[in-house]
């Protein structure tokens, strides 16, 4: 198996590198068992330190890094750098409130002395996706390393470059317990085996089969999976906001966020209206080279993935559905997709169930407000939904309805270090960021003392 770029602007070829051997892998497991015995024993807030620096790092080599992830994912230049900007402010964050959080806590009972400690679990491996190669990484990774965890990160196999120029800015930052594993698929298994919890980001087919590894050798494991947001947008809604909200959401990164408004679903007093300003909202996107400041819409990460999202629309107009944009597919170098609309969409189109990784928005037409939240949750995932109203009461309401993880109400979905992310369903289970996602990965350990 090779690791290797292929610039999605334009089809070529750039930066590979051969998987590992079996003998590579048992060598750095090793590495990683000594490393993280001398990492768990170090002061929490020394460890806390290296995250600092680390944060410094990311943005001193924030122009670099996001050219290197521009030019393998192809997303737009100043998403990649709003992408390592968070990453930076993920490291601060745990930074500061870490040492709080891991403090021994006392719980009063019968004993003299008895309560909970906050121990790592050893060394965790990571399987990862090609979209957010920095952000998603260190998402996983930053808490597991302030909890004194050692992290074994297996990239995706398109992101090469990316990956290894972030290993090197975390060696910089004097964190010894992190490595990059370039594992072929079939070496997965060993690494769990090797390693003491998994996490993994990615599809929930995937995941699935990586969760089946874990659970067969007693690993526990955190999955982030798919998702197929809702965008709820009821009669009484600022409709011009809900309507450019839904755009950025879903047309952001090209539509490749597992955490994006796929669905809008709106109700018949505003259906018009809705389509209107957001079809116009779609079409204004301007599609073309990742680094010029005038695109808006970037082009796809890889050829197959394009063939998907064509497939499924193909699917959705052979069952009824309508392309209300109807811009071709463009032709030529790169792997561009038009921005796409679909209204009139049944449960009869793959689209209605399955997640669309494209700048592809399905439109469902809900009866009422009871039938919106109906719609919102007949699909697989649960990740998040965004709902908009001026009754914030009926909003909220409404919210505890729905199976996600989250839900955002007069906003888009989003995700905020301070707040736990993740979902439920076929989105996965675990929680990253906030205190949630640092106590994923520790033994919370009970003492007693007569």
């Amino acid at each position: 198996m090779i690791f290797q770029s292929c610039n999605p602007a334009t089809g070529v070829v750039g930066f590979t590198r051969p998987a590992w051997t079996p003998a590579q892998l048992e060598s750095c497991l090793a590495q990683m068992r000594v490393a993280q015995r001398t990492w768990r024993t170090t002061p929490v807030e020394d460890r806390c330190a290296g995250l600092l620096r680390l944060s410094q790092l990311l943005l001193a080599h924030q122009a670099p890094l996001a050219e290197a992830i521009c030019a393998e994912v192809g997303k737009l230049l100043p998403e990649c750098h709003a992408e390592v900007e968070k990453a930076a402010r993920l490291c601060h964050y745990y930074a500061e409130v870490a040492p709080s959080l891991l403090t021994p806590q006392a719980i009063p009972t019968l004993a003299s002395r008895s309560g909970v400690s906050f121990d790592p679990l050893g060394v965790v491996l990571a399987v990862m996706p090609w979209n957010y190669p920095v952000w998603q990484v260190l998402r996983f990774a930053v808490p597991a390393l302030a909890a004194g965890n050692g992290c074994l990160v297996k990239p995706a196999p398109s992101v090469p470059q990316t990956s290894a120029y972030l290993a090197e800015l975390v060696a910089e930052a004097g964190i010894a317990p992190f490595a990059m594993a370039w594992l072929a698929p079939a070496q997965v298994e060993t690494a769990i085996v090797g390693c003491d919890a998994v996490a993994f980001t990615g599809s929930t087919q995937t995941g699935s089969h990586i969760a089946a590894l874990a659970g067969r050798h007693i690993k526990k494991s955190v999955l982030e999976l798919g998702g197929s947001n809702a965008c709820i947008v009821l009669a009484d809604a600022d409709v011009p906001l809900a309507a450019h909200e839904a755009a950025l959401s879903r047309f952001r990164d090209a539509g490749q966020s597992c955490n994006a408004a796929k669905r809008m679903i709106i109700v018949p007093e505003i259906a018009e209206a809705f389509i209107a300003a957001f079809v116009a909202e779609a079409r204004s996107l301007v599609c073309g080279d990742p680094t010029d400041p005038r695109t808006t819409l970037a082009p796809l990460a890889r050829a197959d993935l394009r063939r998907l999202v064509a497939a499924q629309v193909e699917d959705a107009l052979l069952h009824g559905a309508v392309d209300v944009l109807g811009s071709p597919c463009p032709t030529g170098a790169g792997f561009f997709y038009p921005a796409t609309v679909l209204d009139h969409v049944s449960p009869a189109c793959r689209v209605y169930h399955e997640e669309v990784f494209g700048p592809v928005a399905t439109v469902l037409r809900a009866k009422d407000e009871a039938d919106a939240i109906r719609l919102a949750n007949d699909t697989p995932f649960g990740l998040g939904a965004s709902l908009y109203s001026a009754d914030l009461a009926k909003a909220e309401a409404l919210a505890a309805e729905l199976e996600v993880g989250s839900v955002f109400i007069n906003r888009h979905t989003s995700s905020d270090v301070r707040l736990p992310f993740g979902g439920v369903k076929a989105s996965g289970y675990g929680r990253e960021l906030s205190e949630f996602g640092l106590y994923e990965f520790v033994n919370v350990k009970t003492y007693w003392q007569r």
